[in-house]
């Protein structure tokens, strides 16, 4: 394998100036840059981070942990543009990205604990946070670089990227009452985690202040597959008093809606009103009247490792927290 010492030879450089180029160094000029690794990509050179590693006790790898929803098929679909955008960031950044995935049966704690021990990455991505995440607490114990995708109610600073789930939720709900839906049934997805916990917020703040009494069969929870999605509103709408208005969770829960919906010959916009939140913009190639919240969840990757980097490089520097908000498409 070629290694710096070869690649310094051949451009009549240092070993020094050609490791500098290669991470962009400021001190190194732009055309020495660019000889560098026009060399290095000819050659095939690739970094040693295991000598890295012994030299430096780093391992220039962030680990996303992240929990399999279920082993339906389609299901951790959703999941592909926030791995996009955090593998692109990590490379950006000279690092690797490990995705640690658990499974819904596995503890998350012990999930934290096997990777400090291990010692295999410089920072830690946290997802699925639930209320009074004991992991915050253990990873700044710890003094673990971490940052959360997503908020926990403790009363502690920590770094988190999240979505503005509750308010996404309350335009959703008042989007459909001003369609003049009354019964407007909620999907959540996980019960206890606090992105459901913040959309059923937002979902109550706009019944309460419409003055409709929440009714609490219109809330579902734990609906990560089409199928799943689509059995529930089909035990919905065979109600004798049925919703007028869905609020989905995420594009799988909308496929199950206008499944259901197809399957008795109504029309979204019309029969019933539809609003999705969208993270894959699927929702825009499909011909039905919805509204549709979009989210940059690819974004939301790379903010996820921008913070990470930040908190590797400067551990006791300020607390980054970043709220993404949805881009509201009212269907019209």
């Amino acid at each position: 394998m070629t290694n710096l010492k070869q690649i310094a030879a051949e451009l009549s450089l240092s070993v020094t100036t050609v490791s500098r180029a290669l991470k962009d160094g400021p001190e190194v000029h732009p055309a020495t840059i660019a000889r560098v690794k026009e060399v290095a990509t000819r050659v095939g050179y690739v970094p040693n981070h295991h000598g890295f590693a012994l030299k430096t006790g780093r391992t220039l790898t962030m680990t996303a942990i992240y929990p399999m929803e279920t082993q339906d098929h389609l299901s951790d679909l959703l999941k592909l543009p926030l791995i996009e955008g955090m593998t692109l960031a990590a490379r950006q950044a000279g690092y690797s990205l490990s995705i640690y995935s658990t499974t819904p049966d596995d503890d998350p704690i012990e999930s934290v604990e096997r990777q400090l021990r291990a010692g295999s990455t410089d920072g830690l991505i946290i997802t699925r946070m639930v209320s009074g995440d004991p992991r915050v607490k253990l990873l700044l114990d710890r003094r673990m670089p971490f940052v959360a995708f997503g908020r926990t109610d403790l009363d502690t600073a920590y770094p988190y990227v999240d979505i503005d789930n509750e308010q996404i939720a309350y335009e959703a709900t008042r989007w459909l009452m001003d369609k003049g839906c009354r019964r407007i049934a909620l999907q959540l997805l996980v019960p206890g985690d606090q992105a459901s916990a913040m959309r059923l917020s937002g979902y109550a703040r706009a019944m309460a202040e419409a003055g409709i009494p929440i009714d609490q069969s219109l809330i579902g929870h734990g609906m990560f597959t089409m199928e799943s999605s689509a059995a529930w509103f089909n035990r919905m709408l065979d109600w004798p008093d049925p919703p007028t208005g869905f609020a989905c969770a995420n594009e799988l829960g909308l496929l199950g809606a206008l499944h259901a919906l197809g399957r008795r010959g109504l029309a979204p916009g019309s029969d019933i009103h539809i609003v999705t939140r969208d993270s894959t913009r699927l929702s825009r190639f499909l011909p039905a009247k919805i509204g549709v919240h979009f989210v940059d969840i690819a974004g939301v990757g790379r903010k996820l490792v921008e913070v990470l980097e930040s908190r590797i490089a400067n551990p006791l520097g300020p607390v980054a927290t970043v709220l993404f908000k949805g881009e509201f498409d009212l269907g019209e």
